[in-house]
């Protein structure tokens, strides 16, 4: 049988390796080899990639709209599907108006899917209720880099790595989340660059690298800033850099004056010494960038903690040349383009904020009258259930049961709206308390667009048909606004999606489908004076004119450990694994490394409270708690455990902390109190669902 070749671009994280889908079209089978060439991935993929194939398999895949009578869910035509669920969100609209309604759209789901999905809020229910999940892992990032350098992403390219002299790692994890990424910055550090890591625990890049500073959990700030003092002190800043291009100096000056190392030692766990190390290192390579991850913005104080690196970018004038920048590495395959086309409640598409009486008019000229006022973040809408103000929700491709932190909250909300509609390709735990499930198609199954965390625009290939009766994320939104009498989504492929929102997106403006083919991607901004894009931002000037300095202060995780909570919980990501483990828990590659579950200790403390290698474990925060087996390990520091969020069995949201960065509402994910206590042999772990239901006898 002959195959198909067909390139495409990887669906997990940020980095956007290029695949190749080989087709067996008679069978349906698919399997995936790396893009030769391709410019980020360099021919290589990671397990995840490799194991494409399991993820968008027949198994368990949802083929046929779902709807819920009583506990169970029976398999109705589209035609009823949409025709029911655009009645009842017409007289929700009409009840409560378009305030009670949104929408949550997905970082995994295409450009086109999320434009459609953010036009479908604001124009056909009238509501800027959009958000998706950017909110807990990058929205500080778009509002911290927005007000510092004017533009919330990625300054450099991922080929920057191997053209710089030092690489300052911060909350983030390269090898476990962005494997080829890290695979790159291992062989960087091979090739001679320093490596700098700042984490809590000893990742693999921190046994490679040159410098590890273990600070505690949630004190970047207090580091940020004794480094910054340690620079200034020492005339160590780039003065010509920040006199042409920068405003703030003196203030940031006069406010880290008196934060010298050694008075945040006790603070941060990093001695004096080592913190003037790193400072001296980083300010005195000829090119130095920074990545961060999640380890940064998923903090109380994560919008703070990104100005903090920015600032320290700029005084050093490590920015707007190869090998420098501020660097977030985005989590999920179109997180960035998720934002970039405004799945986001205060933002049209391009950052174009909704409050503005330009972007309003601009907006209502191509698509007809906006509401005029900033909506819900996700977040927020869980709340606004709770009080009964927030009604009806359509979601796809996304699992807040799984994800978002305190998982009874979140159950809670969502069993109490009148309407849920989610699309999904599988039964997720979010999609089992759903009204109506809508079978969406998979990546392999449709055209579009992917963003990768480098501001790359590249194409997302259809290789297999449709599996049953699923449908591309635009095209059922399109028929359910046609359901409800709207004529705003009117499309006929995904290339006129994009052509539209090209048009009314200025960073993608001179994009189109043939440019992107042409040039394996296209980075944006992408406009008339860059036609073929840009992979260094800033380099003359900022959007917003000077790069602004502004001064942060070190501010405390919102949870404390106390006798009855005495460790403190953050969480992590497993190279093995992807998001609430929806598709990579399909491969049995993938599942036989990693059980269900799993929680790091320290030897020491698990010696303290009696837990050995592969003991069964519970773990109770004031929120929830879990059972699971742990895992002994010295990469996590004494009075510090880790848990990764891939398990539905062992969900470390049902612990975690809803504590909100005041900017971005950004729940604290990754710092909490718990305790952890050994069961008694023969005791197994229980999954969730278990003890759940174990507490209702």
């Amino acid at each position: 049988m002959s195959e198909q070749m067909i390139n495409s671009i990887c669906p997990f994280c940020g980095v956007g390796c290029g695949i190749c889908l080989k087709v067996d079209k008679t069978q349906r089978r698919l399997s995936v080899e790396p893009m030769a060439n391709h410019p980020v991935s360099k021919s290589k993929l990671c397990e995840k990639g490799w194991s494409t194939a399991y993820g968008v398999s027949e198994i368990d895949r949802i083929t046929t709209p779902l709807k819920r009578v009583n506990k169970n869910f029976y398999p109705i035509s589209w035609q009823e599907a949409l025709t029911d669920i655009a009645a009842e969100l017409k007289d929700i609209s009409a009840e409560s108006g378009p305030k009670a309604l949104g929408v949550i759209s997905s970082a995994r789901a295409s450009n086109e899917d999320n434009y459609a999905a953010q036009k479908f809020a604001r124009t056909v229910l009238k509501t800027n209720n959009i958000d998706h999940c950017a909110r807990i892992c990058h929205s500080p990032t778009v509002a911290g880099l927005k007000q510092t350098l004017g533009s919330g992403a990625m300054t450099n390219s991922a080929k920057d790595i191997f053209a710089t002299e030092l690489i300052l790692i911060i909350g983030a994890d390269p090898t476990e989340n962005h494997s080829v990424i890290g695979g790159h910055i291992m062989q960087a550090r091979l090739d001679g660059a320093q490596l700098i890591v700042i984490d809590p625990r000893v990742t693999r890049l921190a046994k490679l690298s040159s410098m590890h500073l273990q600070l505690k959990l949630g004190t970047n700030i207090a580091l940020i800033n004794a480094m910054l003092h340690t620079i200034i002190k020492e005339n160590w800043h780039n003065s010509a850099f920040i006199r042409e291009r920068c405003s703030g100096f003196e203030q940031l000056a006069q406010q880290v004056k008196d934060i010298a190392p050694e008075s945040v030692a006790d603070i941060t766990g990093v001695s004096g010494e080592q913190i003037k190390a790193a400072a001296k290192a980083y300010s005195q390579a000829k090119r130095a960038m920074i990545c961060y991850g999640m380890g940064i913005t998923q903090y109380v104080s994560g919008t703070n903690n990104v100005m903090a690196l920015s600032n320290l970018a700029l005084v050093c004038g490590h920015i707007g040349k190869p090998g420098t920048g501020v660097n977030p590495l985005r989590g999920q395959n179109n997180v960035q383009g998720a934002c970039d086309m405004g799945c986001l409640p205060n933002v049209y598409n391009g950052y174009q904020p909704v409050a503005d009486p330009q972007s309003q008019e601009k907006f209502t000229r191509a698509w007809g009258e906006v509401a005029r006022e900033p909506g819900l973040t996700s977040l927020g809408m869980t709340k606004a259930a709770l009080s009964g103000d927030f009604r009806a929700l359509i979601l796809f491709g996304e699992d807040p049961v799984v994800t978002d932190p305190d998982q009874n909250h979140v159950k809670s909300a969502l069993q109490k709206l009148d309407l849920l509609v989610v699309a999904e390709l599988s039964l997720t735990e979010t999609a089992k308390l759903a009204d109506y499930i809508l079978p969406a198609a998979s990546f392999a199954e449709k055209d579009g667009t992917f963003t990768n965390c480098e501001r790359r625009v590249q194409r997302v290939r259809k290789a297999l048909p449709e599996l049953g009766e699923c449908k591309g994320d635009w095209q059922w939104l399109q028929a359910l606004a046609q359901a409800m009498g709207s004529t705003k989504l009117n499309w006929q492929n995904s290339e006129q999606v994009f052509d539209e929102l090209a048009s009314l997106t200025p960073a993608y403006q001179a994009m189109t489908y043939v440019k992107i083919d042409q040039y394996q991607g296209l980075q944006w901004p992408c406009t008339a004076q860059s036609p073929l894009g840009t992979e260094i931002l800033h380099t003359k000037t900022f959007p917003i004119g000077k790069a602004k300095l502004i001064p942060v202060n070190y501010v405390e995780i919102d949870e404390d450990i106390d006798k009855s909570y005495p460790l403190q919980l953050t969480t992590n990501r497993l190279h093995f694994h992807y998001g609430c483990g929806s598709m990579t828990r399909k491969s049995p590659l993938l599942e036989r490394e990693t059980p269900p579950g799993i929680l790091f200790i320290n030897p020491k403390d698990a010696r303290r409270y009696n837990i050995h290698q592969q003991a069964a474990v519970g773990i109770k925060s004031r929120r929830g708690y879990v059972e699971t087996r742990a895992m002994l390990t010295e990469d996590v520091p004494e009075g510090l455990v880790s848990m990764p969020y891939h398990f539905k069995e062992a969900p470390s949201n049902q612990l975690t902390n809803t504590a909100q960065d005041p900017v971005t509402k950004m729940p604290e994910l990754k710092a909490c109190a718990v305790s952890v206590f050994p069961l008694l042999p023969p005791r197994e772990p229980k999954p969730v669902s278990q003890l759940q239901v174990d507490a209702l006898r």
